[in-house]
């Protein structure tokens, strides 16, 4: 992974100084720009065929989230993170920032309504998988926006890696990741047969089943079209994108954003995707110093990829410019001067505007 985010996660790339405990923060993402309005629901998803990796004697459980056009108007605003798992992250994150946990309302108003009728139709699927160690709320914003535009966006938590999961009746499942050399590859290969049983999910949910564990009432109208189907994810979910669309074919295309394709950049120990490059059309979005022209594993991948491949850099961003974070952190009031090696020097919103257009460009020829 990228400067070896895979292992170290936020608290391995920012350490400020403590700074006053103050209330929360009035914490808010982008409105999504669409023509149609979003709602949300959640998936409790559970693979009878497969014990959990990480905690022997257990099944493997995933909690998605789908958002999808909805029609305008009713239903309670989504909050940002579930009431139990939101202090867990949030405290994670304010030892990392060096500010008091209370700061960080991660209970926050989304843009999505929670339930609300769909628009109807049959719609695009874009998946979504998150950075290791980081929830599948990181990627709201981007999400929230893609689904304005008229896709059915799904994000996945890969259970055991964040600092909390929360499943339904409040019950959290927290981090439980090993160390050791061949860690990533299990991490990855984790994260493909989690993205692989969604797909599952989704195909049920296609032919008018209902795949949550607990058969929990789904919105009305909603009807992912699985022969349109899209992903992308940042920094380890870049990676899972990539290696997912090597040995399954349901995904038409794919975007990586900010991580590399490899276990071990020094040892060249690269992904199948690098190796062996991918049909289907790819993006490439890097930020900061981190581009092809400095990623050996990109680099090998563009020698193999057949499909269409574009690059885009945000050369004033960085790693996490990719994830909420760009948007959030800069509303903490934070020294910018400190922030800067997590989310650079960039204008959040000329960053964001950047991403959006990329992947709403992208992933237009899905939507045809």
């Amino acid at each position: 992974m990228r400067k070896s985010l895979l292992a170290a996660g936020l608290a391995g790339v920012l350490l400020l100084t403590a700074l006053p405990a103050h209330a929360a923060t009035r914490l808010s993402l982008p409105a999504p720009t669409g023509p149609y309005a979003v709602g949300s629901v959640d998936l409790h998803l559970v693979d009878h065929a497969r014990p959990d990796p990480w905690v022997a004697g257990t099944t493997r459980e995933l909690m998605v989230t789908l958002r999808y056009p909805a029609r305008s108007g009713g239903g309670p605003k989504a909050p940002y993170l579930p009431p139990s798992a939101a202090p867990i992250v949030a405290d994670e994150d304010a030892r990392v920032l060096g500010i008091a946990a209370g700061r960080l309302g991660y209970t926050f108003p989304t843009h999505a309504r929670a339930g609300v009728p769909a628009a109807g139709g049959r719609r695009p699927v874009v998946l979504y998988s998150p950075s290791a160690k980081y929830p599948r709320s990181v990627g709201t914003a981007l999400l929230e926006q893609l689904t304005s535009e008229g896709y059915v966006t799904v994000a996945i938590d890969h259970t055991h890696e964040p600092a909390a999961v929360e499943f339904p009746g409040g019950r959290v499942e927290r981090r439980v990741l090993p160390s050791g050399p061949e860690a990533g590859r299990r991490l990855i290969a984790t994260r493909v047969a989690d993205t692989r049983f969604v797909l599952d999910a989704l195909e049920t949910l296609a032919r008018g089943g209902n795949p949550d564990a607990g058969q929990r009432k789904l919105p009305a109208g909603l009807t992912p079209d699985v022969s349109r189907v899209g992903m992308f994810g940042h920094s380890a979910g870049g990676f899972t994108t990539a290696e997912t669309m090597v040995s399954d074919a349901r995904i038409d295309a794919g975007a990586d954003l900010d991580g590399s394709m490899a276990y071990s950049q020094s040892a060249r120990e690269f992904g199948r995707a690098a190796g062996e490059g991918l049909d289907q059309p790819f993006l490439l979005l890097s930020a900061g110093d981190h581009s092809a022209a400095s990623d050996p594993s990109w680099q090998e991948f563009l020698v193999h990829q057949r499909g269409p491949v574009r690059e885009v850099r945000v050369p004033d961003g960085e790693h996490f410019s990719y994830t909420d974070y760009q948007v959030l952190l800069p509303q903490l009031g934070l020294d910018p001067a400190a922030v800067a090696p997590f989310i650079g020097t960039v204008d959040a919103g000329s960053s964001f505007a950047t991403q959006k257009a990329a992947l709403s460009a992208f992933f237009g020829a899905l939507a045809c």
